[in-house]
């Protein structure tokens, strides 16, 4: 189990969740040392958290109650194991196990809605703002309330650089490593396009049967972001995480929406990602269908540069909580 009294424990699900709390974490100058996680075992997790405390919950799809149910009782571990004066999530379902719990034990509790939310609150987000103490914040000056105060967006530390003429000679394709959904339509799609480039296939659990594509399912971040580095083109679906992948190699993704009408996940949460990035000149999005040489021109020569975000101050003894300071 976890080391006896650290100050922070760290909860999130995998992918983007998992991205943009280790980015708050460093945000908020919360020390390694006084970190504990709680996330998914992934080849992501492993990486991003090497060196830093750590507790493997059970994966948990969206809405997949028995191993919801399986890490409720995880929480109740993991918080009898050391007296946290803070507990942090960005969801998605592991934030239902603990916050709840952390809160009822006296544990100072905080809710950051995902990037992926830009009109209203996941159904994670509602459920953990019905109970009284938990406090929560979202990215999204938009629909800041009281209740959901704006604490800044995780893409606030990226900024359009000039563009350059890039010729496609070697491309990365990256759609997640969830374990509930394929993306075959966008592979369908870009096996012809990219018929005479040198293509990095990470493809998931999608069924590539008839293809003729080499797929790794999975690749680890540390490759991944190497590859992402190395690519003339990202294309990726529209997954918080494979975002900031890109944009932290100083690339414009072509970012590619999943669709609940297509099986392709729970909802449609990331059009609303691929939105977001558009507007801030951070990506290209198109639909899977849709993909063209236009597209993917324009996201090879685009490029990203770092900028200094605003900071964020974790008050442990203000009631104001979090403030940000532009």
């Amino acid at each position: 189990m976890l080391a006896q009294a650290p100050r922070y424990l760290l909860v999130s699900s995998g992918g983007g969740h998992l991205k943009q709390l280790f980015e708050y974490a460093r945000r908020l100058e919360i020390d390694p040392a006084d970190q504990d996680w709680v996330t998914f075992d992934t080849g992501l997790s492993r990486t991003l958290l090497s060196g830093r405390r750590r507790v493997f919950a059970r994966y948990a799809a969206p809405r997949d109650l028995p191993n919801i149910f399986r890490n409720f009782a995880l929480a109740f571990r993991v918080l009898r194991s050391s007296r946290y004066a803070v507990a942090i999530s960005t969801g998605a379902s592991l934030a239902v196990c603990f916050l709840p719990l952390a809160r009822v034990m006296g544990v100072r509790t905080i809710y950051i809605e995902s990037a992926a939310r830009a009109t209203g609150p996941s159904l994670t987000g509602k459920i953990v703002a019905a109970i009284p103490g938990i406090e929560t914040f979202n990215q999204y000056p938009a629909w800041a309330t009281d209740k959901w105060r704006y604490i800044g967006s995780i893409f606030d530390r990226f900024a359009r650089a000039a563009d350059a003429k890039t010729e496609i000679k070697k491309v990365v394709v990256s759609v997640g490593t969830t374990e509930s959904y394929g993306f075959r339509t966008l592979f369908e799609r870009l096996e012809p396009l990219l018929a005479d480039v040198d293509v990095t296939w990470q493809t998931g659990v999608t069924d590539l049967t008839g293809l003729d594509i080499d797929g790794r399912p999975n690749i680890q971040s540390a490759e991944l972001s190497r590859l992402v580095a190395e690519a003339d083109l990202v294309i990726s679906h529209a997954g918080t995480g494979a975002a900031l992948t890109a944009l932290e190699n100083g690339k414009i993704p072509l970012l590619v929406p999943r669709r609940k009408s297509r099986g392709e996940h729970v909802d449609d949460h990331q059009a609303q990602i691929a939105d977001d990035l558009v507007m801030r000149n951070l990506a290209i999005s198109a639909e899977a269908d849709d993909i063209n040489l236009i597209h993917m021109n324009a996201a090879a020569e685009g490029r990203v540069s770092a900028v200094l975000p605003p900071t964020i101050s974790l008050q442990l003894h203000d009631t104001r909580s979090l403030t940000s300071n532009d």
